[in-house]
């Protein structure tokens, strides 16, 4: 009797740079268990994408236009709370891993790791479980884990739309750019303004601007 045969793993990569993208694709694609399924070029397209073509796991680059990788996680596994999603990016800092796990993400992988062992990853993120790159520091993501509540800050109190408009407001857009193009009244997004500032302890738009950029919302 034949063994049944294994479950291929479809796999939405989202990534803002095209050459990374093909890279990645073609150690995916040559593995005999993985498929990928598409690919995204911002947050946003990821959040479509993800739930368009409900792949199995989602690869999340962190930095990325319209919509930053943990927002987009956040998205997604509201949407879709069976999907996997696996950030795989540059930075290794600890609070950008706890906040990618608070968004929800089932593991941590940084781009100058093996192919190898993302491919592992990905399947062990499939299977259920969590994957940490070695190099991210195991004493922060253990007490991620026993402890999330210590990982939140005022970030993670911002409703969706506070977070649109705190990155527009901190890339120099006018309340009255960023009302026409979220289709809002200027009042509404001044009020946006004043209530992500007060949950952020932020004064003025230059202590926004800084904010923003230390947090890699925004590019410097």
């Amino acid at each position: 009797m034949r063994p049944a045969a294994r479950k291929t793993i479809r796999v939405l990569v989202c990534d803002d740079h095209a050459l990374f993208r093909e890279g990645v694709k073609t150690i995916l694609n040559a593995q005999p268990d993985i498929e990928v399924v598409g690919e995204a070029v911002d947050g946003q397209e990821a959040v479509d994408l993800a739930l368009r073509l409900n792949p199995d796991v989602a690869l999340m680059d962190i930095s990325m236009p319209i919509l930053k990788g943990f927002d987009a996680v956040r998205r997604i596994r509201k949407a879709r709370p069976s999907l996997k999603v696996l950030i795989l990016t540059v930075y290794d800092d600890e609070d950008l891993v706890g906040r990618c796990l608070d968004a929800g993400a089932a593991g941590y992988v940084l781009k100058d790791s093996p192919p190898l062992q993302l491919v592992y990853a990905i399947q062990r993120v499939h299977q259920g479980e969590q994957y940490m790159s070695p190099r991210v520091l195991t004493a922060v993501v253990r007490e991620y884990l026993s402890h999330p509540a210590t990982f939140k800050e005022g970030y993670e109190m911002l409703s969706d739309r506070e977070r649109e408009i705190l990155v527009l407001l901190a890339e120099g857009h006018t309340l009255k750019d960023i009302a026409s193009q979220l289709n809002l009244s200027v009042k509404t997004v001044d009020a946006h303004k004043y209530n992500l500032m007060r949950k952020l302890d932020l004064h003025d738009r230059v202590e926004l601007i800084r904010y923003a950029i230390r947090k890699r919302l925004v590019e410097a």
